[in-house]
């Protein structure tokens, strides 16, 4: 089983749909089975699946040991496509019950995956340097990066490097990829975008990019992936590309 924390430092740089998509893809078109984890307490990749997430328990009950990863997980509709989601308890989770206690709290989402079976466990995570964060990385084995060629987004690609440098000298944690979205392939400064991320990550830049489309945002109306939608779509397009690119790095990195 590989795991994916999908990360930014900031929002609205299409992380969650991006998780979603990613993992759609991956059941849908390559057969996969696929457990994405909300593990953001605005719980949007919850909703963008058409789940209530005032209705189902999240980690936060396991975590704090009330009940098993089994008796949350949620089948989507979406063959081979399972999930976990979020509520608003997991804000703050780790000061309150068992976990403010621990002080090896953060391995704790680690342990309880591990046993899991599915080829991959995609974990969306807040747009934060958090403790939400900082678990799902140590969750996982690699990390994709999400970002959008605006100022504020780049700038902030410096301190999440950091923080996964930081992880990563503790716990094995690679950076799978950086990914574009909202690109617009015209765009006067996207070079010196590319150049920024570059220095950051180096190499990690992927080749597919997601562009800007209303079609997203018409397919979590409906609770369901843009595959799903209007397949047709240069979302769907893009997604399959990402998807694609992602299992190639995922084989490549196999080897090494």
């Amino acid at each position: 089983m590989k795991a994916i924390a999908i990360s930014s430092f900031k929002g609205g740089t299409a992380k969650t749909s991006t998780a979603l998509h990613v993992g759609a893809a991956l059941a849908k078109f390559h057969k996969k089975n696929v457990l994405l984890i909300d593990f953001d307490a605005q719980a949007n990749l919850t909703a963008g699946l058409g789940f209530d997430p005032d209705e189902h328990d999240s980690l936060a009950a396991v975590l704090q040991g009330n009940k098993s990863i089994e008796e949350v997980i949620k089948p989507t509709g979406i063959s081979k496509l399972d999930l976990v989601p979020a509520d608003t308890w997991l804000e703050r989770i780790e000061v309150t019950g068992a976990l403010a206690s621990d002080r090896y709290s953060h391995e704790r989402l680690r342990d309880i995956i591990k046993p899991l079976q599915y080829d991959l466990v995609i974990i969306d995570t807040p747009p934060s340097l958090c403790w939400l964060t900082e678990s799902a990385l140590i969750a996982a084995e690699h990390a994709l990066v999400c970002a959008t060629p605006e100022f504020y987004s780049v700038k902030g690609l410096s301190r999440l490097a950091q923080f996964m440098e930081s992880v990563g000298q503790r716990h094995p944690l690679n950076v799978i990829g950086v990914l574009l979205s909202f690109w617009n392939p015209r765009g006067k400064s996207n070079e010196a975008f590319l150049n920024v991320i570059e220095s950051t990550f180096p190499e990690k830049m992927m080749s597919a990019k997601v562009r800007r489309d209303i079609a997203i945002s018409e397919a979590s109306i409906h609770g369901k992936p843009v595959f799903d939608v209007d397949k047709d779509s240069r979302a769907a397009e893009d997604y399959l590309t990402v998807t694609k690119e992602l299992l190639k790095r995922l084989v490549k990195m196999g080897t090494k």
